[in-house]
């Protein structure tokens, strides 16, 4: 397996497992406040829902000659993974809260018991939120494994890194019966934010002509570059918070 495909197996596993942990959160609140069957019966039709848009897009995207279809998956990464990045630096600053999937879980179940009755036969709340829990987490999932799997020409590896990631996430999830609380969910923001911006960028400058110094091998400049440059993000982002609250205690005194 090379560098490039290793890359790739490694930010669409992590990246799905984050989107799997969240769409897993949802659904055990639901089922385990009101009604398994009824989530479980959206969880599949969302997923129905999920291979419709797979089997219509994939298809579409592999057909785009090669560089256009980098400009194409290097933009859609980038306007993803600065978005993720951009939430990640926020919380590493303390700028922004952190994600805790336990606080999730209780806010899911809370509405879940003020939703009123459960419905006889199908539960109509449980369906619902499930569905659109799953679709919607899904959706990323999907995108994220088209688009690498798309412009790498691996389409079946991309999709088995993500399948691997959601059987696993699930299976640990239904194996414990509670959120998975426990995994380190905003630093592997912060990583899948860094591994999107750096395939977006890379890919991009690909489709666009550019010629990287090593051809695929200038990731490994790459993507420690972009790292570094969030984390100094970070850093300064701190300072400055610091001294903002020095000068409060100084007004303050």
């Amino acid at each position: 397996m090379s560098g490039t495909e290793v890359g790739l197996v490694a930010s669409v596993f992590i990246a799905c497992s984050v989107e799997a942990v969240e769409a897993l959160t949802i659904v055990l609140a639901v089922g385990a406040t009101r009604s398994w069957r009824s989530a479980m019966t959206g969880v599949g039709v969302a997923l129905l829902a999920l291979a419709v848009v797979t089997a219509a897009l994939g298809p579409a995207l592999t057909a785009l000659p090669i560089n256009v279809l980098r400009v194409a998956v290097g933009g859609l990464l980038l306007i993803f993974g600065l978005q993720w990045l951009r939430k990640a630096i926020l919380r590493a600053a303390g700028l922004k809260a952190l994600h805790d999937e336990q606080a999730a879980f209780a806010a899911e179940t809370e509405a879940a018991r003020e939703a009123g009755t459960v419905q006889a036969g199908l539960d109509g709340y449980s369906f619902l939120i499930s569905f659109k829990g799953t679709f919607l987490e899904g959706l990323e999932v999907v995108f994220i494994a088209l688009t690498f799997g798309s412009n790498q020409k691996d389409v079946p590896l991309a999709a088995a890194a993500a399948l691997a990631a959601v059987l696993v996430v699930v299976g640990a999830g239904f194996a414990v019966r509670a959120p998975l609380a426990r995994v380190p969910e905003n630093a592997l923001k912060f990583v899948v934010g860094v591994m999107l911006t750096s395939f977006g960028i890379f890919w991009a400058g690909e489709g666009a002509h550019a010629h990287w110094p090593g051809s695929d091998a200038a990731l490994l400049a790459v993507i420690p570059g972009v790292a570094l440059f969030a984390l100094g993000i970070v850093w300064v982002l701190r300072r400055a918070e610091a001294a903002s609250e020095t000068e409060a205690e100084v007004v303050r005194a």
